[in-house]
């Protein structure tokens, strides 16, 4: 056990149904702090449902301490066709206000990196909204890279 899960008594683990609650808490408290419209309830019982089917779609990892789920990381694996290996996919990593600037997003970065290196992964990726200022920081803190020379698209259905 880390010296910060020691003091600060913080795990990193694998979330179950009955985080159910508090995972659409800090969805919610994302969509807030990035100024987008939360999920509905059609749209909840969607994501509750994918996350922890037999078959799950993605996979959520939550950071808690003393019994409060105080952070989420959601992932899935896409697949590189030049390296020929899985790539974990961060879709989303959000850490409750007050509780940022602990060590919990070095934490998760951390588990995340032992589970791609388990699933022989040969990247992780996930993007960062141009405007997050602190969030490129502490990625380029922990030695992640910026790809400057690709482009996100999307088609929205």
């Amino acid at each position: 056990m880390t010296e910060l899960n020691k003091i600060k008594n913080i795990k990193i683990r694998k979330a179950k149904r009955s985080d159910s609650k508090s995972i659409l808490k800090l969805i919610t408290e994302l969509a807030e702090f990035e100024k987008l419209t939360p999920p509905g309830k059609a749209a909840s019982d969607r994501l509750l449902k994918d996350a922890f089917s037999k078959k799950p779609l993605f996979r959520i990892i939550l950071a808690e301490t003393n019994h409060e789920v105080i952070g989420y990381a959601f992932y899935f694996f896409t697949y590189s066709s030049f390296l020929a290996k899985r790539t974990l996919y961060l879709e989303d990593i959000f850490i409750t206000e007050k509780f940022r600037s602990k060590g919990i997003g070095r934490l998760f970065f951390k588990k995340l990196i032992n589970i791609a290196r388990k699933n022989k992964c040969g990247r992780m990726e996930w993007v960062v909204l141009d405007w997050n200022a602190n969030a490129i920081k502490f990625y380029e803190n922990l030695g992640a890279g910026e790809l400057k020379e690709w482009k996100t698209f999307r088609f929205s259905f």
